[in-house]
């Protein structure tokens, strides 16, 4: 089966907690072995796929757990907290991270509906809403399986990556995650480009009116629309990205005042006020009491 053979592929990988890079762009291993609270992060667009133990994911007040049945799929960046609630040396967390690639996804989605229209049926006009479970099946499990499989040979990852990473984000397409993802990044999707745009530069200043004039809408479409794909207000999204993107630099090693101004602060009382009303305490007071484990979240 290969979500056996996978988990025993992770488990002789990674010797430590945290990230193991398998020579493929955007494909890590990772390995937890304690229990870890939810805490704030940014999950770029991915793939999580678990073999072993559980994950935990929190989403606009919605808590996601999901275990070696189902992977979580985000088709755009969101800010969420995610933490690994039962971790332990004798139930490890073993699983992959998949970085997905916008443009490639929609270019095989378009040449999956030209060849045929093999992407499986949903309910028209049901909006992406930031993250989705959907299980594991076969065609996923093969696919993640030889993608992984390259890991061992630097010539093989070079030569035949992009091809068995394109197998997985088939697979994916054609899965239950199949629907959402392809209203993420189908052809004109202005909401995806809109949060690509905040994503690459939350240190300028964001005007709503702005980001509505390049989506081709107007201020009250855009925000319905938007609130539609990712269940927040354009303002609230923003604020989030901002303030979960400062909470992870900070945990890395990062003044208070440095990481304010890298997300786009220009007041530190102001960044004081805001990060307090969402994570319960002031920056100073979260950075004593939170560490950021890499590759855990």
């Amino acid at each position: 089966m290969s979500k056996d053979r996978i988990k025993h592929l992770i488990a002789s990988r990674t010797d430590d907690d945290g990230l193991t890079e398998t020579g493929i762009k955007g494909v890590r291993l990772f390995r937890a072995t304690r229990a870890i609270p939810c805490a704030p992060v940014v999950y770029e667009p991915c793939v999580v796929a678990i073999v072993s133990g559980a994950k935990e994911a929190v989403f606009d007040g919605q808590r996601y757990v999901y275990d070696a049945r189902q992977y979580l799929c985000c088709p755009m960046s969101m800010p969420v907290k995610a933490g690994t609630p039962t971790a332990s040396p004798d139930n490890p967390l073993l699983g992959v991270f998949i970085s997905l690639d916008p443009q490639a996804l929609t270019t095989l989605a378009m040449q999956m509906e030209t060849a045929g229209g093999v992407l499986p049926p949903g309910k028209s006009g049901l909006p992406a809403q930031g993250i989705k479970l959907a299980r594991w099946d076969a065609a996923f499990g093969d696919a993640l399986y030889r993608l992984l499989t390259l890991g061992t040979n630097r010539t093989d990852a070079a030569i035949l990556g992009d091809a068995r990473l394109r197998e997985v984000h088939y697979a994916l397409l054609k899965g239950e995650a199949g629907i959402f993802a392809r209203q993420a990044f189908g052809p004109g999707n202005a909401i995806a480009r809109s949060i690509a745009q905040v994503s690459a530069r939350l240190d300028a200043p964001i005007s709503i009116d702005d980001m509505a004039a390049r989506a081709g809408m107007s201020r009250a479409v855009f925000h319905r629309k938007f609130k539609q794909a990712t269940s927040m207000a354009p303002i609230q999204f923003v604020k989030s990205m901002r303030l979960n993107n400062a909470a992870m630099k900070i945990s890395g090693g990062m003044t208070v005042n440095e990481a304010a101004l890298d997300v786009g602060y220009v007041s530190p009382s102001q960044f004081s006020r805001e990060f307090k009303r969402m994570f319960g305490q002031s920056p100073r007071h979260w950075s004593e009491a939170q560490q950021l484990p890499i590759g855990v979240r």
